[in-house]
């Protein structure tokens, strides 16, 4: 089962800027429009926890 396109319009980045997320059904994940982040998708479930993210301009900054 995949991620409903309703639900793929209405999810957001959890970072203060509330980017849209592009969504990559073969990989099973998230990615922000905005920072880049990389936001998986366990179980038909999107792990929108920023402590849990890959990559993004927040990891380049450290």
């Amino acid at each position: 089962m995949a991620l409903d396109p309703q639900l793929i319009e209405i999810l957001a980045c959890p970072d203060t800027h509330h980017a849209p997320l592009d969504y990559d059904p073969v990989g099973q994940t998230l990615t922000c429009t905005e920072c880049q982040r990389i936001f998986e998708v366990r179980d038909d479930v999107p792990v929108l926890l920023l402590d849990e993210a890959r990559g993004g301009t927040a990891q380049e900054e450290k």
